[in-house]
């Protein structure tokens, strides 16, 4: 009897643990992550070698910055589609201040994230003012600071970038880059801001329900202006580890990233409905981005079918997203 009651609270005990599980919106992610350098260790031998551990890490942490950029702002449940053209001018910016004004590198990267946070700005505002939607807002901003970047640059990168300022994008502590660590950071302050600030909570209720953060006294607009200019801040933070890691500044950064902001952020966990996100889920999904990268290189995999197998680890990952809601929906029930 005492053997058998035992054996259903083992049961039960299962099923408690298997059901936390299935309720974070990140573990599809983390699994996938885990299935990919699982299959990677096994085919390719140097996979696991220390070179190449740094720079997948290195390439991890740059991807992580940019889908930021994105998953703030689909957190309130917009999204930014000029987030690449930000990127593309603020490295623009920092080239010029650079190369043309003479600015030391530390007063050019204050001038970088401050145009992004001013392009954020106004994405923010004509979106808020005008209460149009924020892709038509963020198409048509694209194309404006994509003419901008054009048009300062003529097209030609800025190379004259000092050797002491690539230190951060290509050397490492510890046996991992620099850029890992400021990751690491960075999604402590992101994972703390949106677990015990009163910020971070108002952010998650707007994106939740707009309407009802408003009747309980959130000023959303103010929300929604700040989550565009942290958008655009986010994304000349990446332009600048962008510059660092290259040791140029070509007026093409940015021209792929909607790709992968949105592949991160959305199967990093980030509700395209608004009001959730998670921390671990864009660090997971920041690296299975630039571990199918990395890994169907080393498998001598045609490169030109990259994108074919991420959208199968995409739709993968959709698929175990949708079982995880159908779950929890019957557990409800």
């Amino acid at each position: 009897m005492n053997f058998e009651v035992a054996k259903n609270e083992n049961v039960k005990t299962k099923k408690s643990f298997i059901s936390s599980l299935l309720k974070r919106s990140d573990i599809s992610v983390i699994i996938a992550t885990l299935f990919l350098i699982l299959v990677f260790a096994i085919t390719t031998e140097s996979f696991l070698s220390s070179y190449n551990i740094f720079n997948v890490s290195r390439t991890a942490s740059l991807y992580l910055f940019v889908a930021l950029g994105q998953a703030i702002v689909i957190i309130i449940g917009g999204m930014n589609i000029a987030l690449g053209a930000i990127g593309g001018i603020c490295v623009v910016a920092f080239g010029y201040s650079v190369q043309v004004l003479g600015m030391p590198s530390w007063a050019a990267v204050i001038v970088a994230i401050l145009v992004g946070g001013i392009c954020g700005l106004l994405n923010g505002f004509v979106v808020v003012k005008l209460k149009l939607n924020s892709f038509v807002v963020t198409l048509a901003s694209s194309f404006i600071f994509t003419g901008l970047v054009n048009g300062i640059s003529k097209g030609y990168p800025y190379t004259k970038i000092p050797t002491s300022f690539t230190t951060i994008g290509r050397e490492g502590f510890l046996g991992m880059p620099y850029l890992f660590w400021l990751m690491i950071v960075t999604l402590i302050i992101v994972w703390y801001v949106f677990k015990y600030t009163v910020i971070g909570r108002q952010i998650l209720v707007t994106g939740g329900n707009e309407v009802a953060a408003r009747m309980s006294g959130i000023k959303t607009n103010n929300i929604i202006l700040l989550c565009h200019v942290l958008s655009g801040v986010f994304a000349g933070l990446a332009g600048v580890l962008w510059i660092s890691r290259l040791g140029s500044a070509p007026p093409s950064t940015g021209g792929d990233w909607m790709i992968f902001s949105f592949a991160v952020a959305i199967i990093g966990g980030t509700a395209l409905s608004g009001g959730e996100i998670t921390a671990l889920g864009l660090f997971a999904a920041s690296f299975m981005i630039a571990l199918i990268n990395n890994g169907l290189i080393m498998m001598n995999v045609n490169v030109y079918f990259e994108q074919t197998f991420l959208g199968i680890i995409i739709m993968l990952a959709i698929f175990f997203e949708s079982f995880r809601l159908k779950f929890n929906s019957y557990k409800k029930i």
